[in-house]
């Protein structure tokens, strides 16, 4: 899925991780195994139960209220970037686990509480460098946004046990200093929030990377359903390959978030 200006437009990849309780849905425990299914864009979508313009408002609605949400909880996240040989395994890896603390100012922010030893051959990496993919959004389609985007519904698809609606998102208008997502989000048709996400960010120079050196355009990223309550982050992915004087080598980022629990009051 390299743009969404082709003749066709392609549709997810199936993992074990979606569902409607914390039971079922404890969060992504491997790596998707890739399962497209294309949607011919010249055949216009059935239309859902409930107008699109209306799961749009509801869905950005959920990301509010989400986002209030998610500031009042605690969580570990992991940070994994891999180097893979010709046979498709880590040849090399780093990783960083941190957890959301408060300064001395009252601000949260990333706070490390695990960092191996890296066996990266090709990459230099710090965790200042890492700290940067905390950068992209993780509630993008709060209401205040909804107006910077087109959002297009696409159809209905199935991921996991879960029904979901499609909608083709790009921005109106773009801007030097401030990326926009281009994409498709998929909105669970019971709860109208969104589960899941693939597309990349970019400017009005072209896509933006967290890092020039480590060049992840293309972000899969799936949310798990926490309390019976909220659709939190809980893994995100991209693939992609550095160039070398013996070939392409692959690489692979993969973010975790795990363990959510509410902060308990002072």
């Amino acid at each position: 899925m390299a743009t969404l200006a082709l003749p066709l437009l392609l549709l997810g990849t199936a993992m074990s991780s979606a569902g409607r309780t914390q039971e079922q849905r404890p969060g992504p425990i491997t790596a998707p195994q890739p399962n497209v299914r294309r949607i011919p864009s010249d055949k216009a979508p059935d239309p859902p139960p409930v107008p699109p313009e209306e799961i749009i408002q509801k869905f950005a609605q959920k990301e509010d209220e989400f986002a209030r949400a998610r500031a009042t909880y605690t969580y570990k996240k992991s940070i994994r970037i891999v180097e893979l040989g010709e046979d498709g395994k880590a040849s090399g890896e780093y990783q960083i686990a941190t957890e959301p603390a408060e300064g001395t100012d009252g601000k949260r922010f990333e706070r490390i509480i695990a960092q191996p030893n890296s066996t990266l051959k090709l990459l230099r990496l710090e965790p200042e460098d890492l700290d940067l993919f905390a950068r992209i959004p993780t509630f993008p389609f709060t209401t205040e946004n909804l107006a910077r985007y087109e959002i297009t519904y696409a159809g209905k698809q199935q991921v996991d046990e879960l029904t979901t609606y499609v909608f083709k998102v790009k921005p109106r208008q773009l801007e030097r200093a401030r990326a926009f997502f281009e994409g498709l989000v998929w909105v669970d048709d019971r709860d109208l929030a969104i589960v899941k996400s693939y597309g990349k960010w970019i400017t009005e120079t072209g896509n933006a990377t967290a890092l020039p050196e480590v060049p992840f355009v293309f972000f899969e990223t799936y949310r798990e359903f926490v309390d019976g309550k909220y659709w939190f982050p809980s893994y995100s992915r991209s693939d992609d390959s550095l160039q070398t004087k013996k070939g392409e080598v692959g690489i692979r980022l993969v973010i975790r978030w795990q363990e959510y629990r509410p902060v308990k009051p002072k």
